[in-house]
């Protein structure tokens, strides 16, 4: 029988339960055991595909095509436990399938309520996870203990002990212990009080994990243990870390969290010694960097560095690759609209642009592909990223001043970017949302094939418009070749730019599929390029191609 551990967190938000319960799957994977992940989210949304970046930072999108939490990058980054769309369940998605059992007759005229009916749909959710082989499966609890939109998730965590057995399941939550700076002392009241509404719902935490950003002393510990009713050993101490994320397992292994666990679930038959080696080697890199380069992601949620997360780990990742440190800068496309690529964009070794919606900023996006286009700065399109490529193409190589996406401009004379079904039918796709893992066939010899080093590959994807075919014998011929389509030849997936030191821009999102361990290959020939880039003298800028 699967194991199940439950991930609340209390006091405030983004305490980090999704890098902690990512840890936690991480220990107990390298020592051995089957492990599955899954974040429960209170928010009624169906999922975060529609929500602002502002709002819910990036949607972080499945092989399956399932567009769901961020937190779930966590798991994929930290873990090899394969995630689908069982992994990410909200209100609204729980509420909608107890609302068309409701519709279908499944109660037989019984009166529909949140016990046993909404949190019978959620624990059914949690034992999909629970199959033949599986040793652990961790669910983490989203929001914060005391949110009434969490009540029915955590209703439901309880009786699951009930259920399986209290040997079977346990219970962590992570708390926060603020400092006082008048008082110059920890305080544990706020935790205590977090404590006390879970005991109230019937949950009694198994495991305390504090956060705090600084030592907490013995004695503090005590006090906690005491008041929660917990052992000592088991109020665990997550010190902020300043330095990088991927620290965290290795801190949590220090406190004895891995051992605590496999002990409380009575796991010792089956786990192994833990094997670290890998990690703490990455982070030893990370550490003593042999060089530096600096990479302007230019984007319309700069303010927001969530929106881009992903973006972010993967060029640590490919920082790792290269012994160096990478310094990402975001930088808002509108500052460049209104001063200008040459203000804010001289000295970075790389430039980014990624993914987005609408079209605010899509102005200084494109002047951000012809700077370095035209400087020969090492340069990575995604996604958006890559239509507003081949819009500043079409614009200032063609001639076609008046070039556009059909998003922004309906009217444009030369649709360069358009909807599937605006390209003459060419396939039965229509205007719809391509989402999830699609193959695609490289060119060979072409950049992207350098960095795969093989024909076949399969990215994930979430975008409606894409490259229109009836341009694409301009294009080449004028140097901007396409490197990797769809098998049928009839969707363009990678454009680069011929005679350029490095300049690949690509329709899905290579971010999604990269590890700290394992960088992603366009990213890192990105940053090798970056890091090229830097040692030489500055180029002179090239209209044109």
């Amino acid at each position: 029988m699967a194991k199940h551990i439950f991930v609340t967190g209390g006091v405030v938000s983004s305490l980090g339960k999704g890098l902690t319960s990512a840890s936690i799957g991480m220990l107990l994977e390298r020592r051995g055991l089957c492990v599955r992940m899954q974040k429960l989210d209170p928010y009624i949304n169906v999922d975060p595909g529609t929500m602002s970046p502002y709002q819910h930072g990036e949607v972080y999108v499945l092989d399956d095509g399932s567009e769901t939490d961020l937190d779930l990058g966590h798991y994929e980054r930290f873990t090899n436990s394969p995630l689908t769309r069982d992994s990410n369940y909200t209100t609204g998605q729980i509420y909608q399938s107890v609302i068309n059992k409701e519709r279908r007759g499944e109660f037989l005229g019984k009166t529909v309520q949140v016990i046993p009916h909404v949190t019978d749909e959620i624990k059914s959710v949690i034992r999909k996870l629970a199959t033949e082989g599986v040793d652990v499966v961790i669910t983490e609890i989203g929001g914060t203990v005391g949110d009434i939109e969490s009540l029915p998730f955590l209703e439901a965590i309880r009786q699951i002990a009930l259920d399986v057995g209290k040997e079977n399941c346990l219970y962590i939550h992570l708390t926060l212990i603020p400092y006082l700076k008048a008082a110059a002392e920890l305080k544990t009241k706020p935790t205590q009080h977090s404590v006390g509404q879970l005991r109230q719902i019937g949950i009694q935490p198994d495991i305390l994990i504090c956060r705090t950003d600084r030592e907490l002393p013995l004695e503090q510990r005590r006090k906690i243990a005491l008041f929660c009713n917990v052992p000592v050993e088991a109020v665990i101490e997550e010190r902020d870390k300043d330095f990088s994320i991927y620290e965290v397992p290795l801190s949590l292994v220090q406190n004895g969290l891995d051992e605590l666990i496999i002990r409380k679930l009575r796991l010792e038959g089956l786990a192994g010694p833990l094997q670290l080696d890998d990690w703490k080697e990455l982070l030893h890199v990370l550490r003593n960097p042999e060089h530096e380069v600096s990479v302007a992601v230019v984007g319309k949620y700069a303010e927001h560095r969530d929106a881009y997360k992903s973006i972010y780990e993967a060029l640590d990742h490919a920082g790792i690759a290269h012994r160096a440190q990478v310094r990402a800068q975001p930088i808002h496309s509108e500052l460049i609209q209104r001063e200008g690529p040459e203000r804010v964009l001289a000295g970075f070794d790389g430039i980014l642009v990624p993914g987005g919606f609408g079209e605010r900023g899509i102005e200084g996006k494109v002047q951000a592909v012809r700077f370095a286009r035209e400087r020969h700065i090492p340069f990575l399109g995604i996604c958006l990223g890559m239509q507003c490529a081949v819009i500043e193409f079409a614009r200032h190589v063609l001639g076609w001043t008046e070039a556009h996406s059909t998003e922004f401009d309906k009217n444009t004379p030369y649709p360069v970017i358009c909807l599937l079904d605006e390209q003459k039918k060419i396939t039965d796709k229509g205007g719809t949302m391509r989402l999830g893992a699609q193959p695609c066939v490289l060119q060979p010899g072409t950049r992207a094939w350098q960095a795969y080093q093989q024909v076949l590959i399969h990215e994930r994807h979430r975008h409606r418009y894409e490259f229109n075919n009836a341009y694409r014998q301009q294009f080449a011929q004028a140097g901007l070749i396409v490197s990797g389509t769809s098998p049928d030849g009839r969707l363009v997936e990678i454009v680069e730019l011929q005679g350029h030191p490095w300049f690949v821009a690509v329709q899905f999102h290579p971010e999604f599929k990269s590890k700290p361990t394992a960088a992603h290959p366009l990213f890192r020939n990105f940053i090798a390029a970056a890091i090229q880039h830097r040692r030489q003298p500055a180029p002179v800028a090239t209209p044109g191609v």
